[in-house]
């Protein structure tokens, strides 16, 4: 007896339920038993692909907020196969810290791409450029504190912040390009941690 909208979409199906409604509760608790099925398939050497069910959930949101909950389901489902999860609800994708999200291939895939040019450098022993680039990025541009972290002057400091910028071709003043390094860093886990 409850109004649900389904849309076909392709190989999708989008289903505008009543948050809290039974069919939103059914299709969750399906894709749970699902998932723990899959769990228990892997763990005796199958694949656990069998069903190719995979769920996004949006977070709750009313009529008007529509075109939103679907990019958020959207979002969660990308995720969901990604990950190779039978569901993934969006406040799952969006509460906490970016940092899990950095363990995506394509997220790693892009930063060993941005930090190639830099680890290369590395390699032929010329410099500790990203061990640099973190200290430096960590302490918020601060030279002589990501200095004293590297056990370096801070001109040597400053000069390898040259070479970053000169080998990358980017500018280190723009927040941007620093945000990129940072998440790069973080997602690669170089220059230690």
């Amino acid at each position: 007896g409850e109004a649900v909208l389904v849309v076909p979409d392709g190989d999708r199906l989008v289903l505008l339920a009543a948050d809290g409604g039974a069919s939103t509760g059914a299709c969750t608790q399906y894709a749970e038993a699902l998932e723990t099925a899959r769990l228990t398939q892997r763990e005796q050497g199958g694949t656990g692909e069998d069903d190719e069910l995979v769920v996004g959930l949006s977070a709750p949101a009313g009529p008007i907020a529509a075109a939103t909950a679907f990019k958020q389901a959207e979002q969660a489902l990308s995720v969901a196969r990604r990950r190779g999860r039978a569901l993934v609800e969006h406040e799952e994708v969006a509460a906490g810290s970016v940092v899990p999200l950095l363990a995506d291939d394509a997220v790693r895939a892009f930063a060993d791409g941005l930090l190639r040019a830099l680890k290369d450098h590395d390699a032929t022993g010329r410099g500790d450029l990203v061990a640099s680039l973190r200290a430096w990025l960590s302490r918020h541009g601060q030279w002589d504190a990501a200095a004293a972290d590297l056990g370096v002057h801070r001109h040597t400091l400053r000069y390898r912040m040259r070479r970053v910028e000169e080998i990358l071709g980017r500018s280190l003043d723009d927040p941007d390009v620093r945000m990129e390094l940072w998440l790069a860093l973080k997602a690669t886990g170089a220059g230690g941690e």
